[in-house]
């Protein structure tokens, strides 16, 4: 688990560097602009990271799944070997998935301007700008893209109702607490990134404004990665009596 929480933490760092410091240096020089060349890169690079972060709670899921499951098989089938070799599968299918979307979505032509109503370099922000025939290709691949994902979310799901059955089939109330602290934590993750991200992309036409789908791409491009760490680290029993005191501490000079 700690292998594969390095390589989500390292999903998550990229996918905050690609978009947060081109936008603070957007606001701090009072400037709006990027270059062509840098929107796919900003544009191939966050894809990247998301469809990575995807992956990896997938894998991570199905090793929580060996754990409880199947715990007498975890030498055999989480090994160090097999470990890598989930980690590099989930790394080389986001990439696949990032350069086939950019590679489709910049060899759009641009009918209707250069002008993006976000943050950073978005598909949804790019499809606006292209031609309608154009359009219906790209919706094509996304199409084709999204049952990757939606694949990972089944195959989850499914995971999760063996590890609950499993879990609900222990006779202590202790292995149940145990087991659900070891699962607790990656459950709140893909909640917070899988509710996040379909709010942002699947809410009503009517829904749609400039300042909420900024607000809602922030949502999802940012707050989930920056809380992953926090979410998992509450595992860690003296940094959850240090945040109790930092709270704690709060509302006594608040009250005060």
């Amino acid at each position: 688990m700690f292998f594969f929480l390095l390589n989500l933490a390292l999903s998550d760092l990229g996918s905050i560097c690609t978009t947060v410091p081109k936008a603070l240096h957007n606001s701090l020089w009072d400037t709006s602009t990027i270059s062509y060349s840098g929107c796919a890169a900003q544009l191939l690079l966050f894809v990247f990271f998301i469809s990575a972060e995807v992956s990896l709670l997938t894998v991570m899921c199905y090793d929580r799944y060996v754990s409880i499951c199947k715990p007498l098989h975890c030498g055999t089938l989480l090994g160090s070997r097999a470990c890598a070799h989930m980690a590099a599968a989930a790394w080389a299918s986001a990439f696949l998935n990032a350069l086939m979307l950019t590679a489709s979505t910049f060899s759009l032509s641009l009918c209707h301007g250069n002008v993006l109503g976000q943050f950073f370099c978005e598909i949804p922000q790019i499809l606006k700008l292209s031609c309608s025939k154009s359009y219906l290709r790209e919706l094509g691949l996304i199409t084709l893209s999204m049952s990757f994902g939606f694949g990972c979310f089944v195959f989850i799901i499914f995971s999760y109702v063996q590890i609950f059955r499993a879990v609900l089939r222990i006779p202590t109330e202790q292995g149940w607490h145990k087991a659900f602290s070891t699962c607790l934590p990656h459950l709140a993750v893909v909640s917070l990134f899988v509710s996040t991200v379909m709010f942002a992309h699947l809410k009503p036409p009517s829904m749609s404004s400039p300042s909420l789908d900024l607000a809602l791409s922030v949502l999802y491009s940012v707050v989930p990665p920056a809380l992953n760490p926090l979410i998992y680290s509450l595992r860690n029993q003296e940094l959850k009596a240090a945040v109790c005191n930092c709270v704690n501490e709060g509302l006594w000079f608040q009250w005060l």
